[in-house]
């Protein structure tokens, strides 16, 4: 059965190309000019993944995929966009995208990340869920299942990726992860962005487990390695 792929973009030329291309390696492909459209369709189709630009009439790229996040957590999402600085970049990210792509790229390149995505797209799909189990160091405390992060008595409310970035921290306690460690196993195997996304994350992470500054450090950077959570030094 073809691997069905939408495309919600706004310029035509882009929009046909891919269509062309993703059509020539074998996927079904749907494409929509503006993100009212691309939600309906998406939400009428069972979809392997979605190409999305931001920059699109209607509904913009960002908050389609606010709504796709809210409906299918593991569906593959690229996005394209004109954007390049890293803030965009980490802000698509963390609102769930799989991987980012800006304008203009390289068909080629396209393509392999699209199947990168799809890859890791169909591994979760067949992950085996993990039930009841707590992770913890010092007075922080993470549970796998129910996604709950405390650190002593007080929630902290993570995103996905900020979560899966913590949780691999913690089962990797007292063991120094460089930064490429940390893309393979939290972005995947496959991620083909920078290493400093990784910089960006542990940033965001720190300041939500201790926002004051006045708690015991958790996450420790050893300079020119990486990062290793453990309790003390």
């Amino acid at each position: 059965m073809k691997q069905s792929i939408l495309i919600v973009e706004d310029e035509e030329k882009i929009a046909r190309l891919l269509e062309i291309e993703l059509q020539f390696e074998g996927y079904q492909v749907c494409k929509e000019k503006n993100g009212i459209d691309g939600l309906e369709t998406y939400c009428k189709g069972n979809w392997d993944l979605v190409l999305l630009d931001i920059m699109i009439p209607g509904l913009n790229g960002i908050e389609l995929l606010r709504r796709i996040r809210k409906h299918d957590a593991n569906v593959p999402v690229i996005l394209l966009t004109a954007k390049s600085s890293i803030a965009d970049k980490v802000e698509g990210l963390d609102l769930g995208a799989n991987d980012y792509v800006t304008k203009p790229f390289v068909i080629e390149e396209l393509l392999a990340r699209v199947r990168a995505a799809l890859r890791v797209g169909a591994t979760k799909n067949t992950a085996p869920q993990v039930v009841d189990k707590w992770l913890s160091a010092g007075d922080l405390r993470l549970h796998e299942g129910t996604r709950e992060v405390l650190r002593g008595e007080h929630n902290i409310e993570l995103t996905p990726r900020e979560f899966d970035l913590l949780v691999h921290l913690l089962r990797h306690q007292r063991q120094v992860l460089s930064r490429e460690q940390l893309l393979e196993n939290v972005w995947g195997i496959d991620y083909m962005g920078d290493t400093n996304v990784v910089d960006v994350y542990i940033r965001y992470v720190r300041n939500k487990i201790d926002p004051t500054r006045q708690l015991p450090e958790l996450i420790h950077t050893v300079r020119g390695i990486g990062y290793v959570l453990k309790e003390s030094l």
